[in-house]
């Protein structure tokens, strides 16, 4: 039996809502070509793939039907077992109930919890209202689905922290840091380390620094014993002003650092017993 305590669980953050093709030709719009480069980060290492969709025209969408397109095509590879992680947020201004229908629907191991209100990217606000947040918990609960906690500063931490006590949320809990968004914390490791320094006990984490804060978080994060997201959603580069040619580019290069570190990708199977997760079976 593998040692887990070696193990890494590597996601694959594919597009989000933010990127655009003027910024990178590679970030995928369609569902088929969501569903391929998750296909292939699988293969490359990633355990888990998160899904945001959007419209032909890369407008972010919580259009069903798209969501239902990408992970059935995802499905139809026989041979892959990755966990999904379907967002609740694909836009900034979705109604409560359309942000929770595809993951109520679709049944993915993970769904993001987006754990408060940020102003994003100093333009906008990007609300989780306290009722959205409770409503969401409890359809999460409902349908066996674990949420992974989206922190961008560490109030929302303590806001799970209530959750948890008022029975919105289940513990132990999975928290995904997401360090150096205009409007959240900076991606700096000291701020990381006290993010984890007041994780309620028992919880699994990983971590994802935006853009030129991709390395150095990833790297800290190796060190400090999380685990780890990369993706196009999150870092449009493999280098100083060399683009990225897809997100299986920034997997292989995670893979790469896990193994310098003597650790290997965890398997989707070994993702789920790692962050408590339940295999769906279609």
């Amino acid at each position: 039996m593998a040692d887990l305590r070696k193990k890494r669980v590597i996601t694959a953050a594919l597009c989000g809502s933010w990127p655009t093709r003027d910024m990178n030709p590679a970030v995928p719009y369609t569902p088929e070509e969501i569903a391929e480069e998750a296909y292939r980060c699988w293969k490359a290492g990633a355990a888990i793939v998160h899904i945001h969709v959007r419209e032909p025209d890369g407008t972010p969408s919580i259009r069903y039907e798209l969501y239902e397109e990408t992970i059935q095509r995802i499905r139809a590879h026989k041979d892959c077992d990755v966990c999904l992680n379907i967002t609740s947020s694909g836009t900034v201004d979705g109604v409560d109930e359309d942000r929770i229908d595809p993951i109520r629907r679709l049944l993915p191991e993970l769904a993001s919890y987006d754990a408060g209100t940020l102003n994003w990217q100093n333009r906008t606000i990007f609300e989780n209202h306290p009722r959205f947040l409770e409503k969401l918990g409890h359809a999460l609960q409902e349908v066996n689905v674990k949420p992974e906690i989206e922190v961008f500063d560490a109030g929302m931490i303590y806001n799970t922290i209530y959750y948890m006590k008022t029975g919105v949320l289940k513990a132990p809990c999975h928290y995904q840091f997401v360090l150096g968004c205009a409007g959240g914390m900076t991606s700096t490791v000291e701020n990381l380390v006290h993010l984890k320094s007041i994780l309620p006990e028992g919880s699994t984490w990983a971590a994802c620094g935006i853009s030129s804060g991709h390395l150095p978080i990833m790297m800290a994060t190796i060190a400090m014993g999380g685990h780890l997201r990369v993706g196009l959603e999150d870092n449009l580069y493999l280098d100083r002003g060399v683009l990225a040619k897809s997100n299986v580019d920034l997997v292989e290069r995670a893979v790469k650092l896990l193994k310098l570190n003597n650790l290997e990708p965890a398997t989707p199977d070994e993702a789920r017993e790692i962050y408590g997760l339940t295999r769906k079976v279609f």
